[in-house]
């Protein structure tokens, strides 16, 4: 079940609405004229959520997620040896960027473990979490602007592929099918 993680922190911390990115440009979608934005909502957001994707399908990660394990230091741990990387792509995409970014990405990362958490079930266990972000991986990519080069910073280029931007019947039947081989495998399905 998708619950649209990406719009709910975004909501819950007050950032701007995020906009999709454009599949064909990778740059954010521009409507009706509007100037593009590139806020820093629309950067660490995405950023952040397909980070704790890629983090929580190893079981060490899953296991720290479960147990909120590095609350206001989580931008260290799942961005790993690359944060300082992450950290300066999504400064340099952002314009009139006045605080911290580590300390707003933490806060964005600490939003998005509570809501999380809120929307497993009891007992949840590192099958539930991967699942959950697994779901929510398309609503996440299509928000995740392709020039802070997430997908090379966490070893995954798939994550930046314009396939993941698009909408429709048959980039979700793409989607899906990609869904379907990145699925865990559970005991029940072995």
């Amino acid at each position: 079940m998708s619950i649209h993680l990406t719009e709910t922190v975004q909501q819950n911390l007050g950032y701007a609405p995020l906009k999709k990115i454009d599949p064909n440009t990778q740059e954010v979608a521009i409507k009706d004229g509007a100037p593009d934005e590139h806020s820093f909502g629309q950067a660490a957001i995405p950023s952040i959520l397909t980070a704790f994707y890629k983090y929580v399908q190893l079981d060490e990660g899953a296991a720290s997620f479960l147990q909120n394990k590095y609350s206001n230091d989580w931008v260290n741990h799942i961005f790993g040896d690359k944060s300082e990387s992450a950290v300066a792509s999504i400064a340099t995409f952002t314009r009139d960027l006045n605080d911290d970014p580590v300390i707003l990405m933490n806060r964005i990362a600490d939003e998005v473990v509570s809501v999380t958490k809120q929307h497993l079930p009891p007992g949840a266990g590192f099958k539930d979490v991967r699942m959950f972000f697994s779901n929510e991986k398309n609503n996440i990519l299509l928000y995740l602007p392709a020039e802070l080069n997430m997908g090379g910073l966490l070893d995954d280029e798939t994550l930046d592929d314009q396939t993941n931007k698009m909408e429709g019947p048959i980039s979700s039947l793409v989607q899906s099918i990609g869904a379907a081989f990145s699925t865990p495998v559970t005991v029940e399905k072995k």
